[in-house]
Order: structure tokens, then C-alpha cells, then sequence
């Protein structure tokens, strides 16, 4: 519930009161009608192919507990215009950016809440090191759901936070200049973490350097005395951590790093060395990427002064959210590992090292979809990758997509729909297969034909 009154929200968004609806306070903050529930704040964006004003009358209708529309939708939604006592409904509120409005009012009630906020952005791994923080911190943590790392979604996610949040762990995603800095503007972030800096959206930023200029909006962002988390030897971080900032590395040669490592089948031990001391951690997965995600959030756990003892007796509960690295066994012994979120070059290479690490009767697999927004230099980054999965015995490989067939693979399809024969016939009793590819490519669809078809347990 967000804590606020209706003035108060009004004020926070900017919004001028049309009426003044129910007492009480809002559940939650949405911005998809299809999804209002009895109590929720609806706002009413303006988009490129809807109004979400449009849309105002049916939230109300749906049992919102208030509307924030352009001042235009408003004049629809009261029975006599400059009514501001109706008392007994749904609140309206009148903003002339409704968009500006959701993040003010998201800024306001982080605020209120008072608690640390720590803002996650990187290449790769910004997920899982956001899921293993929300398993391991031993507080009441709201962490961002599913992709809710926009300018948009970063905010419905503050106002998801209930009032007895402990700590706000929020992804943060960065395709271009000042959109991280944006995102701090409305979340004030205490602590900073960068999980790392790689070949992604090369197409919009053009150079590395670019993209860690990007990313480092973060750590500029942060507050007096705020803690930057960075990978150890991260040099192209390094002109943006400055003296103000508290920093804490994570990985070989930094203040958190693993040692002693052991896997055994499923999961990984390894004794975790940080500012703290040394504890054992056990953790319910092999991958090395993962591995460096769990550093990071064990760094961001120390800076903020969480026990280390608690975080490693929380460690085996990880999980991961869907599509990201899943492991899941269907009958015949074959092993799918669910990894077609997005993908790249760096997150590529991490899942194909892992795929031929597993232990597998049969062979090891991949449908490999194409990797967008890699500039001009695409085409060779597809062919490394294919060079890449070949040297590590990776195969047969599907292409999926018009930029995969610089993988060499043994078999191409144009899209997703048109891989699920192919991958059908390709794959064979106890093999391990690797499906991913970035997020345009859909390969979702491969990956739950093939769980369906083989029969594997829904979650």
C-alpha cells in the first residue's frame, strides 16, 4: 500500500485534484489497464500508438482507486467539471505529463520509505545478481519484478514496495545516454552496482568506452558517501570512481572473491573472502557467471553491513527468475538449459562455456538465436561465437535468425516458429541443449514446445 494521501499523491505527481475520491490510500501503481485490481492508482500514459487516458474510465470502472490522466481525459471521467468532493469514488487527478507524474510520486514514497535503495546495472547479469540480493539479504526486500527496469517500470516498482521494505534493489537498463541518469533521479540510489561492462547496444552507443560512460551515470548518481560495487579490474570504470564514493570490488583480486572452489552436480561450494572475513557459501548452481553474479550481490550485501554469516545460510535458497539459465530435465535424459532472455556476446560465450560443462550422455546441443543491437561489427561477432562454440565442442548448433548463420550452425530458421521442427528432430536422448538468443528473437517458443512435447513438469 502506498502510504500517502490523496493530496499528498497529487502534490508528489505534479497533478492538480479533480476530485477527491475515497478515503484511504492506494494499493499499488499501474500503468496497464488490463491489469487494475480493486484499489490500484492508474496512469494513464501517453503512447505512440494508444492513449492511456483512453483507458481511465475502464480502470475506474474495474474498482481503481484513483486515475492520473492529461487534463484532457479528464473532463470524460466527472459528471461536472471542477467537482473536487465527490468523496465516495475514485480519485481523478489531472497532470500534464502523467509520465513525469508516476516518477515523482515514485520518488516521493522512497523517500518515505527511508530505507537503502541499491540501483544494479551492467551487459549482463543485472538479473540474476538482482535474484540472488532478493535471496540472500536478510531484510525485507522489494526488488524490481520481472523486467521492471525502465523509466516506466522502475518506478511501478518503488510504489510496489510496502511500507515495511528494508531495502530496495532495483535493475536498472541503459540503451543510450542519460536514461540511467534518469533513473536516478527518481531513485536516488544509496549503493551502485556494475556488474559489468560488454558489447551491448554498440548499435546506439558505438564504443566500449561509451558504454561504460553509460553505466557510470549510475555511480554518478549516487549520493555523497554512497558505495560503488565493481568488478575488480574493471579499467574502463576507473575515471568515474572518485574519492567521494566508498567502493567495493568484487571477483579475482578484489575485496570480495572465491576461493576453494567445488562443484558437485548441481551446486558449487567456494569460501568467500570479503572485507568481513571468510565464510563457506554452498550455492544452488556450477555456472562461473553465476558465480561472479553471487559476488557481486555478497559485495553489495557488505555494503550494506548485512551479516556474512546470515547471506551464506541463505545462499542455497537462490533462484533465478524464468528464461534466465534454467535447468530443466525432460524425460529421455536430455537437459535443457532455458536461457533465451536476451543474449549477447558476453552472455553467449558464459552459456556455452557452461552447456559444455554439463555432464551429459549424449551430446551437447545449442538453437542459437541471433544477438541484436550489435552494430555494424554484428556479423563478426556471430562468427566468433560460432568459432567459439565450435572450439569448446559444442553441437549441432541452429541458427535462428537472418544474423545466426554467422555461427556456420548445422541447420538455420528464419524465426522461432520455424525452429521448432528442426530443433525437434535435432535433439536426441541424453543430450544437454543450450537455447538462447536475444529477446527479439522469441525463442521462448522453442524452449516451451520443447518442454511440453517431452513432457518436462511445469514450475
Amino acid at each position: 500500500m502506498i502510504e500517502l494521501s490523496g493530496d499528498r499523491i497529487a502534490a508528489a505527481a505534479g497533478a492538480e485534484v479533480i476530485v477527491a475520491g475515497r478515503s484511504g490510500r492506494p494499493e499499488r501503481a499501474v500503468a496497464d489497464s488490463r491489469q487494475v485490481r480493486r484499489g490500484d492508482l492508474f496512469f494513464g500514459l501517453p503512447g505512440a500508438r494508444t492513449q492511456g487516458g483512453g483507458y481511465a474510465a475502464s480502470a475506474i470502472e474495474a474498482g481503481a482507486w484513483g486515475v492520473v490522466v492529461e487534463p484532457e481525459w479528464t473532463r470524460s471521467l466527472t459528471g461536472a467539471e471542477g467537482d473536487r468532493d465527490d468523496g465516495d469514488g475514485a480519485w481523478v487527478l489531472g497532470a500534464d505529463d502523467p509520465l513525469a507524474g508516476l516518477q515523482g510520486l515514485a520518488r516521493a514514497w522512497r523517500r518515505e520509505l527511508g530505507c537503502p535503495v541499491v540501483g544494479i546495472t551492467g551487459s549482463v547479469g543485472k538479473t540474476s545478481v538482482k535474484d540472488i540480493c532478493h535471496a540472500i539479504l536478510p531484510l525485507r526486500v522489494q526488488a524490481s519484478p520481472e523486467n521492471f527496469n525502465t523509466e516506466i517500470g522502475l518506478p511501478l516498482a518503488i510504489l510496489a514496495a510496502p511500507p515495511e521494505t528494508e531495502a530496495l534493489v532495483l535493475e536498472m537498463a541503459m540503451r543510450g545516454h542519460g536514461q540511467i541518469a534518469e533513473l536516478c533521479r527518481i531513485a536516488e540510489p544509496d549503493i551502485g552496482a556494475i556488474t559489468n561492462v560488454g558489447p551491448v547496444h554498440l548499435e546506439l552507443l558505438g564504443t566500449l568506452e561509451a558504454i561504460a560512460e553509460a553505466k557510470a551515470e549510475l555511480l554518478a548518481g549516487l549520493a555523497g558517501g554512497g558505495r560503488a560495487v565493481v568488478p575488480a579490474g574493471a579499467e574502463a570504470l576507473e575515471p568515474h570512481l572518485h574519492e567521494r564514493l566508498v567502493t567495493i570490488t568484487f571477483g579475482a583480486g578484489g575485496d570480495v572473491f572465491a576461493l576453494e572452489q567445488h562443484r558437485d552436480g548441481r551446486s558449487l561450494e567456494a569460501s568467500v573472502g570479503t572485507p568481513d572475513g571468510e565464510r563457506r557459501f554452498r550455492f544452488p548452481f556450477t555456472e562461473a557467471h553465476n558465480l561472479s553474479n553471487a559476488l557481486a550481490a555478497i559485495a553489495i550485501g557488505i555494503a550494506l553491513e548485512a551479516p556474512l554469516a546470515e547471506m551464506a545460510r541463505r545462499a542455497p535458497g537462490i533462484t533465478f527468475s524464468r528464461l534466465r539459465g534454467e535447468l530443466v530435465e525432460l524425460p529421455s535424459g536430455i537437459v535443457l538449459v532455458n536461457d533465451c532472455y536476451n543474449a549477447n556476446p558476453v552472455s553467449m560465450r558464459a552459456a556455452l562455456e557452461h552447456l559444455v560443462s554439463l555432464q551429459a550422455p549424449g551430446r551437447h546441443a545449442a538453437v542459437l538465436g541471433e544477438m541484436a543491437e550489435l552494430g555494424p561489427d554484428a556479423p563478426a561477432y556471430h562468427r566468433e561465437i560460432g568459432a567459439h562454440a565450435r572450439q569448446l565442442g559444442a553441437g549441432p548448433i541452429l541458427g535462428v535468425g537472418e544474423l545466426a548463420r554467422g555461427y556456420a550452425p548445422d541447420a538455420w530458421a528464419p524465426d522461432a516458429q520455424a525452429a521448432i521442427p528442426i530443433c525437434e528432430a535435432m535433439i536426441e536422448p541424453g543430450d544437454a541443449v543450450l537455447v538462447k538468443g536475444s529477446r527479439s528473437v522469441g525463442l521462448e517458443l522453442v524452449s516451451d514446445e520443447l518442454r511440453a512435447h517431452r513432457g518436462a513438469p511445469e514450475r
